[in-house]
């Protein structure tokens, strides 16, 4: 799925991602993925405002806040409610609150959807890029999963989460055999790294980025007058792509324009492949090799309401003296 979202508009987002839901269940697909951060936009201006500005940053930064999603909440059971009448799973980017704490922290996160329209899990991306700390916290690996779903195993990485090997072998040990990856990079390296996920993993590998034009940016958002001045025309083109499991792009690259791209996943082409190439089977070599993943929860708050026992009292009031 390569569009733009209504910048920044929370409600009018959800409503054009509703309609290409149904346009992409119409076009027979069974999985539609979306760009990263789609819902209600990518923060582009975080390449364009330098981060020593931080009364624009703030004032952009409340706007995204406003319209941004809890998980779950009215929103994604708006998407969910479109899957279910489609009868497709979904796969979108959203900006999420950290409900759980402050309300204030926003995560870049990618959030699953069945096909019965309820929330089959979400993972927050674990290390933005570059500019992207201005906007977006840190997430961690408890929520990282892989569905097995009747198409194949789903799982993904956020756009230069891709380029971290561990969390790509991590979902290949947990057998992953469509890998999507919202993203809002784009270009040439972009192009061959999904290319190598693909032939890696042996995975089929969805790129789903936005086309982006300078136009989408609503003209009361100051800063597109005052940094994006000299700016003109596409700001993100897209090539959004679908790779097979050979590394073979059998979908795209989509450049500068708003589309679907489609492509049949036949089931041999997910265990066939790997008679070569299995990076977490026969091609693996635990005896010499090994990976930790750490998925406990790390809340940002825990309360007691009672000692286990007494010594762990007798130690409260000791270190309270």
């Amino acid at each position: 799925m390569q569009a733009a979202p209504e910048f920044l508009d929370l409600d009018a987002t959800v409503e054009k991602a509703c309609r290409l839901i149904d346009e992409a269940a119409k076009g027979g697909a069974t999985l539609a993925v979306f760009p990263e951060a789609f819902v209600p936009g990518y923060p582009l201006w975080v390449w364009f405002i330098p981060p020593a500005h931080t009364h624009p940053l703030r004032a952009v930064y409340t706007r995204l806040h406003q319209n941004s999603v809890t998980i779950p909440g009215p929103e994604t059971k708006r998407l969910g409610e479109a899957a279910a009448d489609c009868g497709i799973t979904v796969a979108i980017g959203v900006n999420e609150k950290n409900s759980e704490a402050s309300d204030s922290t926003l995560y870049n996160t990618l959030l699953y959807l069945g096909a019965d329209g309820e929330v089959l899990g979400k993972h927050r991306k674990l290390i933005p890029t570059a500019g992207e700390r201005l906007v977006w916290g840190q997430g961690a690996a408890f929520d990282l999963e892989v569905f097995d779903l009747p198409f194949g195993r789903l799982s993904g990485l956020l756009c230069w989460e891709n380029y971290m090997p561990l969390a790509r072998y991590t979902l290949a040990a947990w057998g992953e055999q469509i890998h999507v990856a919202p993203t809002w990079d784009r270009g040439e390296p972009w192009i061959s790294t999904m290319r190598h996920v693909a032939k890696e993993g042996r995975c089929f590998v969805i790129s789903a980025c936005q086309a982006f034009h300078k136009d989408n940016i609503p003209d009361d958002l100051k800063f597109k007058e005052t940094y994006l001045a000299e700016v003109e025309g596409w700001i993100n083109p897209g090539l959004s792509l679908i790779a097979d499991p050979d590394g073979k792009i059998v979908a795209g690259p989509l450049d500068g324009q708003e589309g679907i791209l489609y492509a049949d996943c036949d089931a041999h082409e997910l265990v066939g492949p790997r008679w070569q190439l299995d990076v977490a089977g026969h091609y693996a070599r635990p005896d010499i090799f090994s990976l930790r993943v750490n998925r406990q929860p790390r809340p940002f708050l825990s309360i007691v309401d009672s000692f286990e026992n007494e010594q762990d009292a007798e130690s409260v009031l000791y270190d309270e003296k």
